[in-house]
């Protein structure tokens, strides 16, 4: 045994040197940036940032750089996956065993049990989505350093039972965002606000609520990963910023959550959560809230963290307070007493970005530190939670909601049972729950002889993107009596994903829930409804029993392409209103110098059979073309000359409008309050579209009147780059309305949505707020306790025989959010068309409508002469994060001439 003693030592001396080296290779943040992160003053923009973690990968054999895709600016998104090197040999085998435990396809217990013990856990951490929130980038920055240097044991662990993927999740906003902000030789100048326009190009903060559809280049390639490629067990979203008096706020989160998800869900949700909290107070570092500490609930889909909740994922989010500019911890006397959301409450204090730094490094050890622990257990729950809900959508399921609880409820009371003991008999439930019309759906199918097909196809690539198994029609084939057409789609509920699906198809019922009886409303995080099949206006069949056919399934995340379809023969074609693709055809064929027309009875496109639109139509357009002669009553139209108001720091609104017109192929200028300001604006546009934020209030007198939006923080003028200065400014009553007045007046057409139907007001027209009560013989705007109606979707019926409402049918899905009704005077002799109404007491179709029957009659839209020219007045969000397809038309059909 001695004569081996010495080449011992000399081994143990030879690691150790190796692991030192190892260590030394990797350059510190410091070494790259020239400053710590968290450093005060300092931050890194993508450049820099894109520049270390290609270092990190060539340094590191923990680190592998990936490539996921473009984003919307043209800059590469990256993805590091950083483990083990014994785990990187072997990434292939442990994405498939990720996704078959997600999916949960053909496993029995016992195969998923060992697929949880030979996988690796697999989680998520992001930093950046909001730019503005510069802890996020920074903290990823310093998480992928310790990850690819420390050797300590518990990164160790963490390295061998976990694969982490750490992506970035808006490098064009940390580009523009970190070199505002670092534009300042004086770093005591140096200030994130007033940043000139959206950190996304179109979408800003709303990128954060995009995850559902997936419209952006940025949050398509994340969809991916989390929902086709790698489908982590937990997903980790990093933001700020915590609220006032506390440093973050974190799991688990306040109710209410959505039905659809699986309880293992939620107490995973809590068993995470727990670790993070726990891991704050070992390490002395105070201020952590959950639950009602905080707005954030788990109700929400379409979030970055809440769209992993529909898919069995422990989606975690935290906000935290902290900037490169030293702050403050305010002092707010009620978060000072321990409670069971803030246990360890933290004193008023200066707060540097390093403190920042340093607890979103814990935060992210203690999740690593779960998943390390409990990594088959991980793997196994996402597995039970998918076989849960494949199980689920194989037999008649009854789930509850607040709909069928009051239904139960208004059993017994229609037998006048009462039981003072608290209970009623089971019968009542039996009424509600056994009932085979209040049974989940089985599936649904989307007949391929739809009006709008391409736009079905876009929501079924929104499905498809989002990991959701669809299958195709091969062959004609009938179901409950109904025949459907080959190339149908079917979308089943037996499925891993199953809680997705059913969000995605059916409407959410969301509670009634108030501070106190008769109290105000507490407000949802973001939307309360957002079916979006209803939005989209695609039609489908809910189909409640078993079902089979000649369906093939579609490979997972395989996007449906729209087949092109041979012309028919004739002299014209016929491109129908009722889809939108007809739109964006119709603008090419305008670009390419082809005739094209509209007739006057329904709308619908007609186009000469010359070569110009062979080719064009002969393209991946898709939608349904016909054969016909020129109408009698056609007319010609040509593109219009369109403006998109815009301000400084950039309008989200806006930025999707521009997102929805370059889809659709029309041209647009943003034009801002300086424009306007100058006149003339007929000799530049035909159509100039307004969103929410751009029109001031109307005010009796015009010196104390406001302006619309002017940005966020708009900075000094002296300090703003000259290129940016013709943005200042807002739409004001004295000088920008006289000129919209004239611009109308000559002809020009405005499109008002959301409070930019404002106008109406300043151009005196005979309309005025539906919503209102009288209060002492005055109307007074209804109180939020009687009527409250958060993001949801309504219905409303529409005129058909008005030309703004072509393509329209009878009655329309519209997304409503506290949005303007109106009353029209029976005294407009004619000049006020209403286009859009409330015809029923009980328009809601999904989320929450406190004392809906008062929507009743009030008018959703309307149009209206002024002068040569015309107001068209929509209170929905007509083109909602570029959601709702199903009212695109209403915009759409303006922007001809």
């Amino acid at each position: 045994m001695a004569k081996f003693y010495k080449p011992c030592i000399w081994l143990v001396a030879m690691l150790f040197c190796i692991q030192t080296a190892f260590a030394q290779n990797i350059p510190t943040p410091k070494e790259h940036f020239g400053f710590n992160i968290g450093d005060d003053y300092q931050l890194a923009n993508y450049t820099q940032t894109e520049a270390y973690f290609k270092k990190l990968a060539a340094t590191s054999k923990r680190v592998k750089l990936v490539d996921i895709g473009k984003t919307e600016e043209g800059r590469t998104q990256y993805m590091l996956i950083v483990t083990s090197e014994e785990n990187q040999k072997n990434l292939a085998k442990y994405k498939e065993i990720s996704q078959k435990l997600a999916r949960a396809e053909g496993l029995t217990p016992e195969q998923a049990k060992q697929l949880a013990q030979d996988g690796k856990a697999v989680v998520w951490i992001d930093g950046g989505l909001h730019a503005n929130e510069t802890v996020g980038a920074h903290q990823l920055i310093e998480t992928a350093y310790n990850l690819s240097s420390r050797t300590d044991a518990e990164t160790t662990k963490i390295l061998d039972n976990v694969i982490v993927l750490m992506t970035h999740a808006n490098p064009d906003g940390q580009e523009l965002q970190s070199d505002w902000y670092m534009r300042e030789k004086d770093p005591k100048k140096r200030s994130l606000a007033g940043l000139p326009r959206l950190y996304e190009k179109y979408a800003g903060h709303d990128n954060n609520r995009d995850f559902f559809m997936l419209n952006l280049k940025e949050t398509q390639n994340m969809g991916r990963q989390l929902f086709v490629e790698w489908i982590p067990q937990i997903m980790y979203n990093h933001h700020q910023t915590g609220p006032a008096g506390t440093v973050v706020a974190g799991p688990p989160y306040r109710d209410p959550y959505n039905y659809v998800f699986d309880p293992i869900l939620m107490t995973s949700l809590d068993a995470v959560g727990a670790a993070m909290h726990n891991r704050m107070n070992v390490e002395a570092k105070p201020g952590y809230t959950q639950r009602g500490g905080s707005v954030f609930s788990t109700w929400y889909n379409g979030g970055l963290r809440t769209t992993t909740y529909f898919h069995n994922m422990i989606g975690l989010l935290t906000e935290i307070t902290g900037n490169p500019t030293p702050s403050e911890i305010p002092l707010v006397p009620a978060r000072l007493l321990p409670n069971g959301d803030s246990p360890n409450p933290v004193l008023p204090q200066k707060w540097f970005f390093k403190n920042s730094i340093d607890y979103s490094v814990s935060l992210n050890y203690a999740v690593l530190n779960y998943a390390q622990r409990y990594y088959d257990e991980l793997l196994f729950n996402i597995y039970k939670m998918g076989k849960n809900s494949i199980d689920r959508g194989s037999k008649d399921t009854w789930s509850f909601s607040p709909k069928k609880i009051d239904a139960i409820n208004a059993a017994a009371q229609a037998d006048k049972y009462s039981n003072n003991r608290g209970g009623i008999p089971v019968k009542y439930l039996d009424t509600v729950m056994k009932n085979p019309v209040n049974r989940d759906p089985r599936g649904y199918i989307l007949s391929a002889d739809q009006p709008d097909f391409t736009t079905a196809i876009r929501f079924l690539n929104a499905l498809i993107r989002t990991g959701v198994g669809v299958q195709k029609a091969t062959a004609p084939f009938s179901v409950a009596g109904k025949s459907y057409p080959t190339g149908s789609y079917i979308v089943k509920t037996d499925q891993a994903f199953r809680p997705h699906v059913l969000d995605m198809f059916e409407p959410q019922d969301h509670p009634n829930d108030f501070k106190y009886e008769g109290g105000p409303p507490v407000a949802p995080y973001d939307a309360a409804g957002w079916t979006l099949a209803y939005l989209m206006n695609v039609k489908f069949d809910r189909i409640l029993n078993n079902f089979e056919g000649p369906f093939e399934k579609i490979p997972y995340g395989e996007l449906l392409k729209v087949t092109p379809k041979s012309l028919p023969s004739g002299s014209g074609y016929v491109l129908s209103a009722a889809a939108n693709e007809s739109y964006a055809a119709v603008n090419e064929l305008l670009k390419s110098g082809a005739e094209v027309y509209r007739n006057a009875k329904d709308g619908s496109f007609y186009v000469p059979a010359a070569a110009k639109a062979k080719s064009i139509l002969t393209n991946n357009y898709g939608m349904k073309v016909s054969s016909a002669s020129k109408p009698a009553n056609a007319i010609k139209i040509t593109p219009s000359r369109i403006a998109i108001w815009d301000t400084y720091g950039g309008s989200m609104p806006s930025g999707w409008i521009r997102y929805i017109m370059e889809q659709h192929k029309f041209d647009a200028t943003v034009i801002y309050p300086q424009d306007i300001d100058k006149g003339n604006l007929k000799d530049k546009f035909d159509v100039i579209v307004f969103v929410g934020g751009s029109i001031p209030a109307f005010s009796a007198n015009v010196n104390e009147a406001g302006g619309g939006r002017g940005g966020f923080g708009t900075p000094a003028l002296e300090s703003i780059p000259e290129e940016f200065r013709n943005r200042i400014g807002r739409v004001s009553q004295d000088k920008s309305i006289p000129q919209l007045k004239s611009f109308l007046e000559a002809g020009g057409k405005i499109v008002t949505i959301g409070s930019a139907t404002n106008l109406a007001a300043h151009l005196n027209l005979p309309v005025r707020n539906a919503m209102v009560e009288l209060v002492d013989g005055a109307e007074k705007r209804l109180p939020a306790t009687k009527y409250y109606v958060p993001g949801s979707v309504l219905n409303v019926a529409v005129d058909q025989s008005l030309a703004a409402n072509w393509g329209m049918e009878s009655n329309a899905d519209i997304y409503f959010d506290n949005s303007p009704v109106f009353k029209l005077s029976p005294n407009n002799s004619g000049k006020i068309r209403p286009l859009a109404w409330f015809s029923t007491s009980t328009p809601l179709r999904s989320g929450w409508a406190w004392g809906q029957s008062y929507l009743q009659d009030g008018v959703a839209a309307f149009e209206a002469d002024y002068g040569k020219g015309k107001l068209y007045a929509f209170g929905p969000e007509i083109t909602f994060r570029s959601q709702t397809h199903g009212t695109f038309k209403w915009m759409f059909n303006q922007l001809y001439k």
